[in-house]
């Protein structure tokens, strides 16, 4: 089957009017996605408003799986009962309560690119020419690069902002947490797309020869007590304690690895993770997942008309 047209023209003037129609569906794709940006601005503006720090917040239920190891509320009190930190006496649990705002880097970079995101649908609505091809395709670009950015923030790992608990400027910061942390005690706060994560580290000195974390080696897990200089602010009950009865070898992920934690460096002796699911992370990443669907797919409409071509990762 093939379409005619009649009467028959030139095929110069065939090119002409392919040329044409282009132009007009293009200039129809530039005026329609004016609305989708619109829209995609309020997509945003709500992970802004789920983000945003509100009094009194909202109370997130914490506590172990099957035990009472980590126990408590996200906004205010935590209570720990890990064999390798002994609670004060009269105290059935390790008291943790934070006193001050409790900066998360992750959270911060996450706004920033949100931030970023709208500027860029703004550049493209008021400041760029809207009617310009080249240049909205390069917006979108932009801002489809933005939103992956924003969606492996919210992913986390070490590769991120604020990823690297031995890295936490919090820990040596006296005013956020009451009592002061010990300093074999490391809370770390992070984001996972569907809620807040809490990493409790108990740590030990390391012995001289170990290796630090990073190196292509690491250093094989200890057994019982180290015997290198213990880490310096251990009360004597502490330091009887972990002589007298010693702790079984570690058998955590990072039990073979040696961190730099507060200028020394250190073992994790016991690990815990915890989450806590939070609704507002949940709503942010499933709109972040349709606004960023929605962008590549219009770039992929103008691709097609504009004669591009876009990467298969994209």
């Amino acid at each position: 089957m093939s379409a005619q047209i009649w009467p028959p023209i030139s095929h110069e003037q065939l090119i002409k009017e392919e040329e044409d129609s282009l132009a007009a569906e293009l200039a129809w794709l530039l005026e329609s996605l004016q609305e989708v940006l619109a829209s995609l601005k309020s997509g945003l503006e709500e992970c802004l408003a789920l983000l945003d720090m509100k009094e009194p917040g909202t109370t997130l239920a914490l506590s172990t799986l099957r035990s009472e190891t980590v126990k408590g509320f996200v906004t205010r009190d935590i209570s720990i009962r890990l064999p390798s930190l002994p609670p004060p006496r009269s105290l059935p649990s390790y008291p943790l309560r934070i006193s001050s705002p409790l900066p998360l880097p992750q959270l911060s970079a996450l706004l920033n690119l949100l931030n970023q995101a709208l500027d860029i649908i703004d550049i493209s609505t008021w400041t760029g020419d809207p009617t310009n091809g080249p240049f909205i395709s390069g917006q979108l670009r932009l801002l489809a690069d933005t939103i992956d950015e924003a969606k492996a923030v919210m992913k986390g790992g070490e590769d991120v902002i604020g990823g690297k608990w031995w890295e936490d400027d919090c820990a040596g910061d006296e005013t956020i947490f009451t009592p002061p942390l010990p300093p074999n005690l490391s809370p770390h706060l992070t984001l996972t797309p569907t809620s807040l994560l809490l990493t409790i580290r108990t740590l030990t000195p390391s012995p001289t020869n170990s290796t630090p974390h990073g190196s292509s080696t690491p250093t094989s897990s200890t057994t019982g007590p180290s015997s290198a200089s213990t880490l310096t602010g251990l009360s004597l009950r502490t330091r009887l304690t972990q002589i007298l009865a010693p702790l079984p070898a570690p058998t955590h992920d990072e039990a073979d690895y040696t961190f730099v934690y507060r200028g020394q460096e250190v073992k994790v002796r016991e690990k815990v993770r915890v989450e806590a699911q939070d609704p507002s992370l949940m709503a942010v990443g499933a709109k972040l997942s349709a606004v960023g669907h929605a962008v590549k797919g219009w770039r992929w409409k103008l691709a097609v008309v504009m004669g591009e071509e876009v990467g298969e990762e994209e």
